[in-house]
């Protein structure tokens, strides 16, 4: 048996944000006939902040009339100032819907992946000038009421989506996030960030969403430095099968910003989720869905609060082969819905994480402690290969107590509760538990 032990009088800091999503909840207030919605059960778990790309992509969030800067600008050629150049009104509705579901918008400025065989909107903007003012105005409109608009306070503005998808000479096809060369892009993002900030200096304005090339990163942003412009965060992605590559790349990621002298900027990862092999995405989708796919999303939250990224969000809540909150037919919770459900009690309910003193190959822990000196603790057994045995551990937090107890594995349902006084657990390979002190 493996002792895990916590010493409940040290104060290790804060819950971090490693519960942020891509996208909100699915809720057509307009439809003429009843829709399917996850609206409650999305608002039941805090989430904090939802990303909106790859939204127009979704019907219920509005479709090819969503988020874009193309669908809400859709005529390059027309007036930036006026009005009437801009359609505004599924995007309205749809970041209304998610702020009512207690959530705020990371907004991505830009356009959705592209994987048809034609580009529509991913080839560079024929005036990086324009394409700036245009996203001032959008922001104009959402914070400062602009054009029948709203005062969200809308805070993170990200720049353009995985620039870094496809090199430089891929054909046209291949390019599915940006039709250019590398330094296109960096004089883009140099004149939307310049030209943002001087708008709207205490926003946050950042990006570019990296897909996951280092040596790209590691350019951009040292050329940024040199043609002086602000980072207040450096956004990125990972798709991985283990909660070490993700970790890994955070360091990285991190040592690449300190080396350019943005070691103050957040780092945030704002695309994430289980992929073991690209060419048999199949499995990953069964994966993400399945309780392996649960016990790997908890895992990667208890190693991510544990590393030098500031922001964690998954993708996607939006319904689609990425989604393993929701069941893609009814829209109600899955097993993925549950590590957001407790790291989101964590983050709500507790005042101080406790680091675990010991270690056991596997094993994720987190635990923190609510205003009232009360322990809640998740404990996650995974590893991508199959057939491990079964992990005796045993829980030691210095007191005797009562607890409730919560599993996310084959056998139970998260939502049942079982109470003990022992603090002592045989895990399959898999499993999380969520334990709370009563």
């Amino acid at each position: 048996m493996e002792t895990l032990k916590f010493d409940l009088s040290r104060n290790d800091g804060k819950f971090k944000i490693m519960h942020a999503v891509n996208n909100g909840p699915c809720h057509n207030r307009y439809a003429g006939t009843p829709r399917r919605t996850n609206f409650e059960e999305y608002k039941a778990l805090g989430i904090p902040y939802a990303r909106n790309h790859d939204a127009s992509f979704l019907d219920a969030y509005g479709g090819e009339h969503t988020v874009d800067i193309s669908a809400i600008f859709p005529n390059f050629d027309a007036d930036v100032s006026s009005p009437e150049s801009y359609d505004f009104t599924c995007t309205d509705e749809y970041i209304s819907v998610t702020k009512d579901a207690g959530t705020e918008t990371f907004y991505r400025l830009g356009q959705k992946i592209e994987h048809t065989i034609k580009k529509y909107h991913t080839m560079p903007p024929k005036d990086f000038k324009k394409w700036a003012e245009i996203c001032e105005h959008i922001i104009r409109h959402y914070n400062e009421g602009w054009a029948d608009g709203f005062y969200y306070d809308i805070q993170y503005w990200e720049i353009w989506n995985e620039p870094d998808l496809a090199w430089d000479d891929a054909p046209p096809v291949k390019k599915l996030t940006w039709g250019g060369v590398k330094t296109e892009f960096f004089d883009l993002y140099e004149v939307a960030a310049k030209h943002l900030k001087s708008c709207f200096p205490k926003l946050k304005i950042g990006g570019p969403a990296l897909a996951g090339n280092e040596e790209w990163a590691r350019e951009f942003l040292f050329e940024m430095k040199k043609r002086n412009v602000e980072i207040d965060f450096f956004s990125w992605h990972i798709y991985c099968d283990c909660p070490e590559a993700l970790v890994g790349r955070s360091e990285r990621i991190k040592k690449h910003m300190v080396d350019a002298g943005y070691e103050n900027a957040e780092s945030i990862l704002n695309e994430w989720n289980y992929v073991h092999d690209w060419s048999d995405i199949v499995t990953a989708f069964r994966t993400i869905i399945d309780t392996k796919g649960a016990a790997f999303t908890m895992a990667c939250m208890s190693a991510a609060q544990h590393s030098s990224t500031d922001m964690l969000m998954y993708y996607d809540a939006r319904p689609t082969l990425w989604n393993g909150l929701f069941d893609g037919i009814s829209l109600k919770p899955i097993k993925g819905y549950y590590p957001f459900k407790w790291f989101s009690y964590l983050y709500r309910e507790c005042e101080k994480e406790v680091l675990c003193d010991s270690s056991a190959e596997n094993i994720y822990t987190l635990c923190g402690v609510d205003k009232n000196g009360k322990a809640a603790i998740i404990v996650t057994y995974y590893n991508d290969a199959e057939g491990l045995c079964d992990k005796d551990i045993c829980i030691d937090i210095g007191r005797n107590g009562k607890y409730e107890v919560y599993r996310i594995d084959n056998e139970h349902s998260p939502e049942d509760t079982e109470k003990c006084d022992k603090l002592n657990f045989t895990l399959k390979h898999n499993t999380s538990l969520f334990i709370k002190e009563i």
